[in-house]
């Protein structure tokens, strides 16, 4: 296929998609419909930008003209569709668990809802089980208000079917991953600076800690665990957060590390050519008040542990979440090998940039405690709260997110366009 004919096959398949989206197509749409045109993979990136012209050309045509246009192209379109709908899943038949993890930072916006929605369809099609997963296991980053904000939230969004968890309830259970991992010889307490740690990371050295035994391993974990150590039952084979057989007696605050003076650090391969991949950490001492839990818990799971033990019971068959996380997810792997587990079938989601609204939780918080913003549903704010409030329906989100797919490539819009777009899907 030349290039003369890959125009106009795209501008064939834009047209045909933003005929059954009301006006609008979608770049990944039409790039899937030219795959079957024989594009290959590796030259889509090449045509990526070409594409685009010829959609943002098609979308600026009215749907008449678009039809009209459409009856000049249609013989060029192949038998096979442009994708309409959701892409299907490989082992899905049987049905799904997914999830949806936000940090309660804030009230979900419309970000949270387009990247959320496509895995709840995904459920709503297989059938299966949607998790919100509150992740707070960092209680310098909590804006307590934001776990009812999120479960009301949630409630609207998800026709109520969405099971809410709480990592904080769960402290136990990342606790017993942890000495799984130590047990296996795969995790280690390390007692370097940071600097120190990180001069040997990048020379590919490892450093002292690292030759600890299992049983120093084990001890040295208590100690961060100190004055809440475990005693010998809490070493019994992993029950499960609601049967756990964990017991916490009080230690010798003597005998705890501080605060900044251990980390319990996963043992990876230190060839890794990405040094951020070299026995990364796992959990660390933070002291600060939590707003659930207060002072229960000294040693708190970073996010490679909680979201492996948690998916791991949860029994996640697919994940779907933004394409930053790639890395995660190769630690996430990495355990999930040495735990001798399947791990689920993935998919990356691209960036939404917003020109002209404000999506930050921190300065929401500011506008509301200043005055600025009434609240969370201020009409001014792109949260769902105030989208609910001017009578959005969440299958308007629903046909939002199902239009884009699950597509790696970032998408810059500015308000006026992408609420020109959710109202033609609100109005459906």
């Amino acid at each position: 296929m030349n290039k003369k004919e890959l125009i106009q096959k795209a501008k064939a398949y834009a047209l045909k998609n933003a005929i059954h989206y009301n006006g609008k197509a979608n770049v990944g749409a039409v790039i899937s419909g030219l795959f079957a045109e024989g594009l290959k993979k590796e030259d889509a990136k090449e045509v990526g930008k070409e594409i685009s012209k010829i959609v943002s050309g098609v979308n600026k045509l009215s749907l008449e003209k678009q039809k009209k246009e459409f009856q000049k192209f249609e013989k060029l379109t192949s038998s096979r569709e442009v994708r309409e709908g959701l892409a299907k899943l490989p082992d899905a038949e049987k049905g799904v668990v997914m999830r949806f993890a936000p940090s309660p930072s804030g009230a979900m916006h419309i970000g949270h809802a387009l990247t959320a929605s496509i895995s709840y369809l995904y459920v709503k099609k297989y059938g299966g089980k949607f998790y919100v997963r509150i992740e707070d296991t960092n209680p310098d980053n909590i804006y307590p208000p934001a776990y009812d904000l999120l479960k009301k939230d949630a409630e609207w969004l998800f026709e109520g079917k969405a099971k809410i968890i709480i990592q904080s309830e769960r402290m136990e259970l990342y606790y017993k991953y942890a000495e799984k991992l130590i047990k296996k010889n795969s995790a280690y307490v390390c007692t370097c600076s940071s600097e120190n740690f990180k001069k040997l990371s990048e020379q590919k050295k490892e450093c002292a800690c690292r030759k600890n035994t299992q049983k120093e391993n084990l001890d040295l974990w208590g100690k961060m665990l100190a004055p809440q150590a475990y005693t010998k039952e809490a070493r019994e084979p992993l029950r499960g957060p609601d049967k756990s057989s964990l017991k916490i007696s009080t230690g010798d605050n003597k005998k705890s590390f501080k605060q900044g003076e251990a980390v319990l650090r996963f043992k990876s391969d230190l060839n890794n050519p990405n040094p951020a991949m070299r026995d990364f950490p796992l959990a660390r001492i933070n002291e600060s008040f939590h707003p659930l839990q207060k002072k229960k818990y000294r040693v708190w799971p970073l996010m490679n542990l909680s979201v492996t033990a948690d998916d791991i019971e949860l029994k996640m068959t697919h994940v779907i979440r933004a394409k930053e996380h790639r890395d995660n997810a190769k630690r996430q792997k990495m355990m999930y090998a040495v735990l001798g587990k399947k791990y689920p079938w993935e998919a990356y989601l691209g960036r939404w940039k917003f020109k002209d609204l404000e999506l930050s939780a921190t300065k929401i918080t500011e506008g509301i405690k200043s005055g600025k913003y009434s609240g969370w549903d201020d009409e001014k704010l792109p949260t769902i709260a105030a989208l609910k409030k001017k009578n959005y329906k969440p299958e308007a989100f629903w046909k939002f997110s199902e239009h884009v797919g699950l597509s790696e490539n970032d998408k810059i819009i500015d308000e006026k366009d992408f609420f020109k777009l959710l109202d033609t899907f609100n109005k459906k």
